[in-house]
């Protein structure tokens, strides 16, 4: 089961992608999903079930918004490093 979502936006930002309104659509979703990963609020495979994508794809994904694959908080961070 699905939802659909309506958004308004300006015209302009829809043709800062070139004017296609399903390519804005995708990546406006694929952003969120990146910065919700990113805010520890979704797994990796929460990510990519969302997005209809393998694993993989999801990570190559981050790549490309520059999201570390990586959810470590800075205590945790340390305290990986101080066990090295």
């Amino acid at each position: 089961m699905s939802q659909q979502v309506t958004l308004e936006v300006p015209d302009g930002a829809v043709k800062m992608f070139g004017g296609d309104e399903a390519h804005f659509a995708r990546e406006m979703y694929e952003t969120a999903i990146a910065k919700w990963y990113d805010e520890g609020r979704i797994s990796s495979g929460k990510g990519a079930e969302l997005l209809g994508i393998s694993r993989a794809e999801f990570l190559d994904l981050l790549f490309r918004h520059k999201v570390s694959p990586f959810q470590y908080t800075p205590e945790e961070l340390a305290a990986e490093v101080s066990r090295g």
